[in-house]
């Protein structure tokens, strides 16, 4: 079995379990609107069309970014592995106020353990992580777009959850994002306290 394929069964893998979990959540006090939730789920679908179906595109998208390795696909599998735990491990440690898109669940709480000690959307990092270890699996420029759409995409969608829980929490909020990095963590930190992934 060669690593594009074991790329795709984790990334597949990690979908189903995704699902799964999402079946596991509170319920929601409040939501943003679908037309805002489009803003970042339009890049997010044009990545993962770039770096899976690669056929529908010129050249270019598909030539090689760096002269090739044998290695590369290993070292890129390993990243990807360790993107997707770090998701896993967020995952876990948010429980039931997770969600797929921006909301406050009933009786949301601040998460002050894990990841979250670090940076406030670790489930965001570790995607961003596994799709650059993907991108080295390929080592095509379709790779390097794929990373920036969800770097993009990502950032919309933290800055609008941002939003919702500066509403929810003011101060400790404001102190949480004070002393944590968004997507990777900042060299200073102060007190720890946590967020909604």
């Amino acid at each position: 079995m060669n690593t594009h394929t074991i790329c795709g069964y984790l990334w597949t893998a990690w979908v189903l379990v995704g699902l799964l979990w999402a079946m596991q959540s509170k319920q929601t006090s409040r939501r943003e609107s679908l037309a805002s939730q489009i803003s970042y789920r339009v890049p997010v679908v044009v990545a993962f069309y770039f770096v899976f179906y690669p056929r529908l595109f010129t050249p270019w998208w598909t030539s090689n970014v760096l002269p090739y390795r044998g290695w590369f696909g290993w070292l890129g599998i390993a990243i990807s592995v360790l993107g997707f735990g770090l998701t896993f491990w967020a995952r876990a440690i948010l429980g039931a106020n997770w969600s797929g898109t921006v909301t406050v669940k009933v009786g949301h709480e601040l998460i002050r353990t894990g990841p979250y000690r670090f940076v406030r959307h670790p489930i965001c990092t570790g995607i961003l992580v596994a799709m650059a270890g993907s991108a080295l699996v390929y080592d095509q420029w379709r790779g390097i777009v794929t990373v920036a759409l969800l770097w993009v995409s990502f950032t919309i969608k933290r800055l609008k959850e941002e939003q919702f829980m500066r509403q929810t929490f003011d101060a400790q909020y404001v102190e949480y994002s004070r002393d944590t990095g968004a997507i990777f963590p900042v060299l200073r930190r102060g007190a720890d306290t946590s967020l909604h992934g």
